[in-house]
């Protein structure tokens, strides 16, 4: 017999099932995936991005789940249980008072009110009958009136009114009896427990201890820390690291710090035995070049000649670029720099050239003064004036501050040069041929080396269209 049949449709039916259930929550699921997704990006960005204020959260947020912990435990298990038991006492008393009402002769109630006032601490009155009043708004927080109507209605059995929200200090009852209006006043602390802001006035106050010691303590980790961010951001933009600063704080931040002094050593040593090394070679191909240009000036005039000393001229040219690049910003360290007074000095030498040249400074109170690499940075923006005097005849210099940045745009009316190769045209030694006419003199080196020096103060170069119709290259560094 084949059982094979049954078990092969079952599995068949359970597996459309099965498709049909996920396609059926496919959509449900996409949406729960995306509410997480929102939910996640929303909550990363509201949470501060800060280690201090991260860290106190990491701090408060135990102490507030833990003390809502401890409230709730208080107030459900202790303050309502004492609230109950103090609302059952009351009730009880006033449920005797009553019996002994109804068991004494009329008009012989002064034993009564005695005995309510000297043993019970209840103020007694007997009204004359009628209605109770209107039953009042029940108070938001109403654990004492639930708590003292359900004891009164289980012991007493009677109608009654309660008033916990008129006077302050008492609570009034009144209860409705055949031939009168029995109305009791009780101190308010002899109904419920009120002695809970003790507790929450404790639990504030060693809440505020404990963040006050904390804040102290985290203010005094996260300094170490700041001051390594300074001093790494610092030499990171090529200006001096503070003098006083040493490895402080925790271990790991000391090591962290010892370990940013050692890199700094190991890379001003390796820059000073560049320099020493640039500075030889620079000092010896200098006199070979010399010994060629005696030679051909001994030489005379002729198309050879000629030739050979534009060879010469054009190696030199090169040359000078080369060191250069390799050279960097030299080791140059920064100093506090007028910018105008720099710029107009770049504008004063760049007019060589004999193209037109203009400068454009937005209008401030007072010069922009910032730590620059003075030589290093003059550099810089001339190789981009240079840059744009051999493809234009009007160049712009724009200079501003934009927040904490200082931008500096030098526009020109020549090709430009495509999107798709302003990249390239940083790299050491390329050329472009087609936007731009190759020169022979140009090395292909003066936009990396201005790029390395704007890098070493801590900002970069970026490229893009001018309203001229050529190319502006623009140099940001921070302020």
């Amino acid at each position: 017999m084949d059982l094979s049949g049954p078990f092969n449709t079952a599995s068949g039916h359970a597996s459309k099932a099965l498709r049909w259930l996920t396609e059926r929550s496919a959509p449900a699921l996409s949406y729960l995936k995306a509410f997480h997704q929102g939910f996640v990006g929303l909550l990363a960005e509201l949470m501060p991005k800060g280690l201090y204020a991260r860290a106190l959260i990491i701090i408060i947020a135990p102490i507030v789940v833990l003390e809502g912990v401890i409230a709730f435990v208080f107030m459900e298990r202790h303050w309502q249980n004492v609230t109950r038991r103090l609302s059952e006492t009351t009730a009880r008393d006033i449920a005797a008072l009553i019996d002994i009402y109804e068991g004494s002769p009329p008009g012989k109630y002064d034993d009564i009110i005695r005995i309510a006032r000297d043993r019970l601490n209840l103020s007694m009155q007997i009204l004359p009958p009628g209605d109770l009043p209107e039953a009042r708004q029940k108070p938001f927080f109403d654990l004492l009136d639930r708590a003292l109507s359900k004891e009164i209605s289980r012991q007493v059995q009677r109608p009654f009114w309660i008033d916990t929200v008129g006077q302050s200090r008492h609570v009034e009852i009144r209860v409705q009896h055949a031939d009168s209006i029995l109305r009791f006043l009780a101190i308010r602390t002899q109904t419920y427990a009120s002695n809970s802001h003790i507790f929450l006035l404790w639990m504030v106050g060693s809440s505020v201890i404990l963040l006050t010691v904390a804040i102290l303590f985290l203010r005094n980790q996260i300094r170490p820390i700041l001051r390594l961010s300074e001093a790494v951001d610092a030499f990171g933009k090529g200006r001096p690291v503070p003098e006083d600063f040493q490895p402080r704080g925790a271990r790991e931040v000391r090591q962290a710090a010892a370990a940013f002094l050692e890199m700094r050593n190991r890379i001003r040593q390796h820059v000073e035995q560049r320099t020493t090394m640039l500075a030889g070679v620079s000092h010896d191909l200098r006199t070979v070049l010399t010994r060629f240009k005696l030679e051909l000036a001994f030489m005379g005039e002729g198309p050879d000649v000629q030739s050979l000393k534009a060879d010469v001229d054009e190696m030199q040219h090169m040359l000078e670029d080369y060191l250069a690049f390799a050279r960097g910003d030299g080791g140059e360290e920064a100093t506090p720099t007028n910018l105008t007074e720099l710029l107009e000095d770049i504008l004063e030498e760049s007019q060589v050239y004999g193209t037109s040249i203009e400068l454009k400074l937005r209008k401030r109170r007072g010069d922009v003064i910032l730590p620059l690499k003075r030589q290093a940075f003059k550099r810089a923006i001339t190789n981009l004036v240079s840059n744009a005097v051999r493809y234009g005849d009007q160049i712009v210099i724009r200079a501003a501050t934009e927040g904490q940045w200082l931008r500096i745009e030098v526009d020109d009316n020549g090709p430009g040069i495509p999107a798709s190769e302003r990249a390239n045209v940083f790299k050491p030694f390329y050329r472009i041929d087609r936007s731009r006419n190759q020169d022979d003199g140009n090395s292909g080196l003066g936009l990396a080396i201005a790029r390395d020096i704007a890098k070493s103060h801590g900002g970069d170069i970026t490229l893009g269209e001018s309203s001229m119709g050529g190319l502006r290259a623009i140099i940001s560094v921070p302020l």
